[in-house]
């Protein structure tokens, strides 16, 4: 029998927003040993609902089952897992240099722009540039900013709308049909 071959999926997870619901979602991830690539969490469409965006890399048995175990958790109304293929996703990079990089010629400068990036402040010890994109993007932007020295970079977790239509929707009517023939 064939082994499966590990790839990347992205968890979405819809819950109530109660307090420590994330560390139980993180806690029955770490339990089984998988490692998050990245994670986000906000306000979903629905008023009331959180929404948990959580990058892993597994095979799609181990992704199926843990979807089904964190289902199981009080509080979490629906997981639903999705292949890069189904989403369409972008993460921010913020990244700190010294002015001087700027003031000392037009290569800094031909950089930001050569990246699609922004200047989002400048102070006289400090310049900030975002750049938002895929995480090869903005790692290639991080690379390339290092010759000038970086003083702080942070990158966000990967932002997730899925190609389909919100499956929650969906989800939830169908409960509330359930609950009126009830």
């Amino acid at each position: 029998m064939k082994e499966q071959e590990s790839k990347i999926y992205t968890l979405v997870i819809f819950s109530e927003n109660k307090m420590g619901i994330l560390a139980r979602i993180v806690t029955n991830i770490t339990r089984r040993h998988i490692n998050i690539e990245s994670m986000n969490t906000s306000p979903s469409s629905i008023d009331g609902i959180h929404r948990y965006t959580i990058v892993v890399k597994l095979t799609e048995e181990r992704i199926r089952k843990l979807s089904a175990q964190i289902d199981k958790q009080v509080d979490v109304l629906k997981t639903f897992y999705y292949t890069n293929e189904e989403v369409v996703y972008q993460e921010i990079a913020l990244y700190k240099i010294p002015s001087k990089a700027f003031y000392e010629g037009e290569s800094s400068e031909a950089l930001v722009r050569k990246h699609n990036a922004r200047i989002l402040t400048i102070e006289s010890e400090y310049i900030v540039i975002v750049k938002t994109g895929y995480h090869d993007e903005t790692e290639a932007l991080l690379n390339d900013l290092r010759q000038f020295g970086i003083y702080e970079f942070v990158r966000s977790g990967r932002v997730v709308v899925v190609k389909p239509m919100e499956r929650l929707n969906s989800y939830l009517a169908s409960l509330e049909m359930e609950n009126e023939k009830v």
